[in-house]
C-alpha cells in the first residue's frame, strides 16, 4: 500500500486543486459566460459527453489492454505497438461509418442543427481521448500516474477556466472557445509523451509474434463492449434530457447541479488510478490476500474523502445554490445534487470492486453486468424523465427524473459486483470501521444544522466557510480517535511531526 498511499496523496491534493477549479467553472463561469445563451453551454456539454462515448468505441478496449497485460508480457514495445494501432484503426472504422451512414447518426443521436454544424468538434475530440487516454494508461502501467492526473485535472481545467474567462470578456467567440479547448487535448499529449519517453525507451514495430495478441485482442474485445457500456451510462442521462426535453438548454441546467454531486467521486479516481496496475500485477500471482487488502482499503478511505466531501455538499446546499443565477437554480436542481451524490457516494463506498472484475479471470463478468446496467439505466431514464410518471407527485422527472433514474443504476451495479465478488472469492470491502465511519458521519449531519451559525453570519461565503471549518474540527479529531483509517491516521501524524520540526 505504500505506493498506493504516496501517489495517492499527490492524485488527492492534483484532484482536489481540479475540483476548485471546476467548481469555479460550473458554479461561477458556466452561469455568468453563458447566461445569455445556455444553449451554447448544451451544446459544448453534448459535443464532451459524445466524443466521451464514441471514443470508448474508437479504442476498441486498448487503454485496459495495456494495464492488464502490460505486467504480464515481456516483450513490452510489441504490447505498446499494438495499443497505439488498435484506437488508429477503431478511429479510421468510425470515421467510415461516419460518412456512409451521416443521416442515419444524426437521427441516433436526435442532433439538432447546432450540434450537425459543429460535428467536426466531437470527430477531432474522438481522435485526441483515444490517444491520450493509450498514453495515460502507458504511464499508469509504468506506476507513474501522477503525470495523467496532473493534465486532466490541473492543466486541462486551468487552461479551461483561462479559455472561459477570455470567452466571458468577449476576446474570442464562442466558435474559437470550443477550437481552442480541443487543441489543449493535443497539448496534452504532447506533454505525456515527453514525461514518458524521458524514463522508457520506445521502440515502435509492426511486429506482434512474441505476445499473444489473439487473446489479447479477445480481451480487448470483452473489455470494449463492458466499458463502452459504463462509459454510456455516465453520459446517458445528458443524452437523454437532450432527446426527450424541449432544448439544450435543459442539458446546461442539469450540467451544474451533475458536477457538484458527481464531485463525490474524486477520492476513487485518485486511488483508482494507481490500484488497476497492482491489481493487475497481484492477479499475475493469484494473490488475493493483497487484493482482498486493497479492496477494503480503498473502499474504506474513498467512503472517507467521499463523504466529507459530500457533508460539505449538503450542509452547504442552500447557500451554495443561493449564489447560482436564477435561471440555473430552478426546479429539480437540488433533487439532481442528491440523487447524484448519494449514488457517487454507495459507488465509492464500494471501493474497487470493478478494477478487481477487470483485472481477472472473471473479466467477461463486466460485460455482462454493464449491459444490463445499460439496459436498465436507459429504461430508468425513459420512464422518471417524463413529466408524467410513477414519482412525478415527488418531483421527480425532467433533470430530477435522469438523476434518480443515474442512481438507481448505479446502486444496483454496485450491489451486483459486491456480490459476485463474494460469491468468487469471498470478499467484501466493508468491516466494522465501515460502521464507525458511517456513524461518525451522521453524527456530524445531525450536529452541525443545530448550530446557529446563520443568526450570526449573513455573508454567504464566510457562512459555508464557518461551517466547513466546524465540520474538520468535528470530523478529523473524531475519526483519529476512532482510528478509522490507520494509513490516513499515519499520514496525519508524519504531517504533524514534519510541522513540528519546522
Amino acid at each position: 500500500m505504500g505506493i498506493i498511499a504516496n501517489q495517492s496523496i499527490k492524485n488527492s491534493i492534483y484532484m482536489y486543486t481540479g475540483m476548485l477549479l471546476g467548481a469555479l467553472s460550473v458554479v461561477v463561469f458556466y452561469p455568468n459566460v453563458f447566461y445569455d445563451h445556455p444553449e451554447n453551454l448544451g451544446l459544448l456539454q453534448i459535443i464532451v459527453a459524445s466524443s466521451t462515448i464514441i471514443h470508448t468505441f474508437t479504442y476498441l478496449g486498448a487503454p485496459r489492454i495495456l494495464i492488464r497485460y502490460f505486467p504480464k508480457v515481456n516483450d513490452k514495445d510489441q504490447l505498446i505497438s499494438l495499443a497505439f494501432l488498435i484506437p488508429l484503426i477503431g478511429f479510421l472504422l468510425f470515421g467510415l461509418f461516419y460518412y456512409l451512414f451521416k443521416d442515419l447518426f444524426f437521427s441516433l443521436f436526435n442532433a439538432d442543427d447546432i450540434f450537425q454544424e459543429n460535428f467536426h468538434f466531437v470527430l477531432i475530440l474522438v481522435l485526441f481521448l483515444s490517444f491520450y487516454e493509450i498514453l495515460s494508461s502507458l504511464s499508469r502501467s509504468l506506476l507513474n500516474a501522477t503525470i495523467p492526473i496532473f493534465l486532466k485535472e490541473i492543466f486541462l481545467k486551468g487552461s479551461f477556466l483561462l479559455l472561459l474567462t477570455l470567452h466571458w470578456f468577449h476576446f474570442i467567440s464562442f466558435i474559437t472557445f470550443l477550437f481552442l479547448y480541443v487543441s489543449v487535448y493535443f497539448l496534452m499529449i504532447i506533454i505525456i509523451i515527453y514525461t514518458i519517453t524521458r524514463k522508457y525507451n520506445y521502440k515502435p514495430t509492426l511486429r506482434f509474434d512474441n505476445i499473444e495478441y489473439k487473446r489479447i485482442l479477445q480481451y480487448g474485445i470483452y473489455v470494449l463492449i463492458g466499458g463502452s457500456s459504463a462509459m454510456i451510462v455516465s453520459k446517458v442521462d445528458m443524452m437523454m434530457i437532450a432527446h426527450i426535453m424541449p432544448n439544450l438548454e435543459d442539458v446546461a441546467y442539469y450540467s451544474i447541479p451533475f458536477f457538484i454531486g458527481n464531485s463525490v467521486l474524486i477520492p476513487s479516481r485518485a486511488i483508482g488510478s494507481i490500484t488497476s496496475p497492482l491489481l493487475a500485477k497481484a492477479w499475475k500471482q493469484n494473490d488475493i490476500l493483497t487484493i482482498k487488502d486493497i479492496y477494503v482499503k480503498s473502499a474504506l478511505n474513498q467512503f472517507l474523502f467521499g463523504g466529507i466531501i459530500f457533508l460539505v455538499i449538503w450542509l452547504n446546499i442552500d447557500h451554495g445554490l443561493s449564489v447560482l443565477p436564477e435561471k440555473f437554480n430552478g426546479e429539480g436542481v437540488k433533487l439532481v445534487i442528491l440523487f447524484i451524490g448519494l449514488s457517487k457516494l454507495f459507488n465509492v463506498a464500494t471501493g474497487v470492486n470493478g478494477q478487481i472484475i477487470i483485472n481477472s479471470k472473471y473479466y467477461r463478468f463486466d460485460l455482462y453486468s454493464n449491459i444490463l446496467l445499460l439496459i436498465i439505466t436507459i429504461i430508468t431514464n425513459y420512464i422518471f424523465i417524463q413529466q408524467h410518471n410513477p414519482l412525478s407527485h415527488y418531483e421527480i422527472y425532467g433533470i430530477a427524473g435522469a438523476a434518480f433514474a443515474t442512481a438507481v443504476s448505479i446502486f444496483l451495479f454496485n450491489i451486483v459486483k459486491m456480490i459476485y465478488l463474494y460469491y468468487k472469492l469471498e470478499i467484501q470491502p466493508f468491516n466494522l470501521k465501515t460502521v464507525k465511519l458511517l456513524c461518525l458521519m451522521l453524527f456530524v449531519y445531525i450536529v452541525i444544522p443545530f448550530i446557529p451559525i446563520d443568526c450570526f453570519i449573513d455573508n454567504v461565503y464566510l457562512n459555508v466557510t464557518v461551517r466547513c471549518a466546524i465540520l474538520v474540527v468535528l470530523f478529523i479529531p473524531s475519526m483519529i480517535l476512532l482510528n478509522i483509517s490507520s494509513d490516513i491516521n499515519r499520514i496525519i501524524l508524519n504531517i504533524l511531526k514534519f510541522l513540528k520540526r519546522g
